[in-house]
């Protein structure tokens, strides 16, 4: 016996016809039912569908992965903020839902705090900009905030897709206090830098990290050695160590041996201590002491540690483009997931950087 496809139709149609011979049969014995309607079968074939159940998909800040109830719609913003001994303490760090830690001439470090689910008051203090900070904020295609630089520098944040916001340009937000010698002495009003964004920035920012779903339950917390100690030497000058605070469940950092605090002296921390060996040369460029300004080079491949929850794992990163985020993934190939948090990037030199786990 040969059997024909039916459409739906086919098998409503039938269903229609079928119901009203039954309605003949029924009053013919005295009965009045209501006749049955095309939208009453419709709406019996439909429910015998069903559909599948919408994933409960957790709403969160995209640059940490913590839980919200709403998501702020403005864009990232990233500050350029000193490092050097004369700026400490800094203000505003400890809001910062990323914070890169880059190599510049003279063997000190500078900061690219990245702000959006929290907005300080002011930050600082705040200094210039460099040639690998492109490729830090390019994936987030939001503002830069900066005093000044050399003018290819400033050319690239641009052609990165980033908006920039600058005091020597006469850009609003910023402010000098007495409190300070120059040049450690500016500060910005993030508000402020927010104000000043053009209709082209992402808001909210795309996601830059892959973070785990649930507390507790990132790549090095499930499945990391011990990491209780992070010591990072990042050039003859400058050393930073982090230690994991089991009751508060982050690392806390210190600048060599003494403890980094902010402004507010609230202790300086991470949920997640990313480091990343990457190789920097130095440009033809220099700072108006002479001397030349490297560039740590982040399109590309390299080797790196994941640290959360007390424990790390080793990663490999990759950035493909200026434009696009690094990837970390563990050695089974999967995306490494941070734990939802704050994260710090350290951006270890190869040859003259270094770290030791313990």
């Amino acid at each position: 016996m040969t059997r024909t496809a039916r459409g739906p139709g086919a098998v409503r149609a039938g269903l229609v016809a079928a119901l009203a011979a039954a309605t003949v049969l029924l009053a013919g014995c005295g009965g009045e039912p209501a006749a049955p309607t095309t939208e009453t079968v419709d709406a019996d074939v439909s429910a015998d569908k069903g559909a599948p159940p919408t994933p409960d998909v957790p709403l969160v800040w995209p640059l940490t992965g913590v839980e919200a109830e709403e998501v702020a719609d403005r864009p990232a913003l990233a500050v350029k903020i000193e490092n050097a001994p004369q700026a400490r303490p800094q203000t505003g760090l400890e809001q910062a839902d990323v914070v890169w830690e880059e190599v510049v001439e003279g063997g000190i470090t500078r900061f690219v705090a990245v702000y959006h689910s929290q907005v300080p008051e002011s930050v600082g203090p705040v200094r210039s900009v460099r040639p690998m900070d492109p490729a830090i904020v390019g994936p987030l295609h939001g503002i830069l905030a900066y005093t000044g630089g050399q003018q290819p520098f400033i050319d690239a944040v641009g052609a990165a897709g980033t908006q920039s916001v600058v005091m020597d340009e006469g850009d609003d937000g910023f402010a000098t206090t007495r409190a300070r010698r120059a040049p450690h002495n500016v500060y910005g009003s993030p508000e402020e830098f927010w104000a000043q964004a053009d209709g082209d920035r992402t808001a909210p920012p795309p996601a830059q990290l892959v973070f785990a779903r649930e507390p507790g339950t990132g790549t090095a917390t499930v499945a990391g050695s011990a990491a209780t100690r992070l010591d990072v030497r990042l050039t003859f000058a400058s050393r930073a160590v982090w230690e994991w605070n089991a009751d508060e469940g982050r690392y806390v950092r210190s600048e060599g041996d003494t403890p980094a605090v902010s402004s507010d002296e609230v202790r300086l921390s991470a949920t997640n201590v990313v480091l990343l060996s990457a190789p920097m040369e130095d440009t033809a460029f220099k700072d108006p002491a002479g001397v030349p300004v490297p560039e740590t080079k982040l399109v590309g491949t390299g080797e790196g540690v994941v640290a959360s929850g007390g424990k790390q794992v080793p990663v490999t990163w990759s950035k493909e483009t200026v434009e696009s985020p690094v990837v970390l993934t563990g050695a089974d190939g999967k995306p490494v997931e941070l734990e939802p948090g704050a994260s710090w990037i350290e951006l270890v030199p190869i040859g003259s950087g270094s770290w030791e786990i313990g």
